[in-house]
């Protein structure tokens, strides 16, 4: 090939490439995002349109439409009400996945802390938080301490459970070759268990992530307090109370929300950190 013709090809290929992207990016597009949008587009355009060819009250089935205006008239205590969730939730968050990295560590360095101290976890675990949440109260008081408790205990399990899991699922020939160099316990810890143990890490603290805001929400039920303190839950609480439907409806809504970006924002911290290595995050990179 002479010289004229390999610069010919590449500027074809340079010339191309913009377009590849874009089809690329428009497959991409219409592969994963057209179908959620267009069975949405029908969810909302049924919920507004039954109400009314029913002709049911707004305090029993409030529409769309009812929903967005009760957010705007009340956008200071809804806002008001979602900050607070927002912090107890990441509060609990922040310390269930810190208790928990940490307590599978230290039971998975040794068979017999496992056995001993791990079915007390399960045992929390199967306590319905309800019944919990009364004696945490008492035993902190009403308000933000009790609240983040109860989101900690609702997401520790996850967490505690995933990463044993994955400590104790390392490669036994990786294993055996750290032990042919004489590594010692720790080392083999956190050189081989710990980053092995990474991807079942991100599992637990994404099922952690949802379960702190249920867990906060719960907590506001039992120990929310109200004079602009009180979360979505409090919020919630009044709401049915005071038969505000379509404020209701908006607390719920922005709950869900929370709760779906708290699990965007670890999908992307897990993406991160494993795309370089590991098969999950690398296809979807690809």
């Amino acid at each position: 090939m002479s010289m004229s013709s390999a610069e010919l090809t590449k500027k074809e290929v340079a010339a191309k490439s913009p377009n590849v992207k874009k089809n690329k990016g428009f497959s991409t597009f219409k592969q994963y995002y057209v179908g959620p949008i267009i069975a949405f587009a029908i969810f909302i355009s049924l919920w507004q349109f039954i109400p009314m060819a029913l002709s049911i009250e707004h305090y029993i089935l409030p529409k769309p439409t009812d929903v967005i205006e009760a957010s705007i008239k009340d956008w200071t205590l809804l806002s008001a009400a979602i900050q607070i969730t927002i912090a107890e939730s990441v509060t609990g968050f922040l310390l269930s996945a810190l208790v928990g990295i940490s307590l599978s560590v230290l039971l998975a360095s040794s068979k017999i802390l496992e056995r001993s101290i791990y079915p007390y976890a399960i045992v929390l675990q199967s306590m319905p938080v309800v019944a919990v949440a009364p004696i945490v109260v008492i035993w902190f008081g009403a308000g933000y301490n009790s609240i983040v408790i109860i989101s900690f205990l609702i997401g520790f399990f996850p967490i505690i459970s995933n990463t044993l899991m994955g400590l104790n699922s390392v490669d036994k020939n990786m294993d055996e070759l750290f032990t042919l160099y004489n590594a010692s316990k720790w080392q083999k810890m956190w050189k081989l268990r710990l980053p092995s143990a990474l991807p079942y890490i991100m599992t637990g603290l994404k099922i952690s992530s949802t379960l702190s805001i249920v867990g906060a929400i719960v907590g506001e039920y039992v120990a929310g307090i109200g004079g602009g303190k009180g979360g979505l839950g409090y919020a919630i609480t009044v709401a049915a109370i005071q038969v505000k439907t379509s404020y209701l409806f908006a607390c719920g809504i922005a709950a869900a929300v929370l709760g779906i970006i708290f699990y965007l924002l670890v999908s992307m911290f897990s993406n991160f950190m494993l795309r370089s290595w590991h098969e999950s995050a690398m296809k979807k990179e690809k």
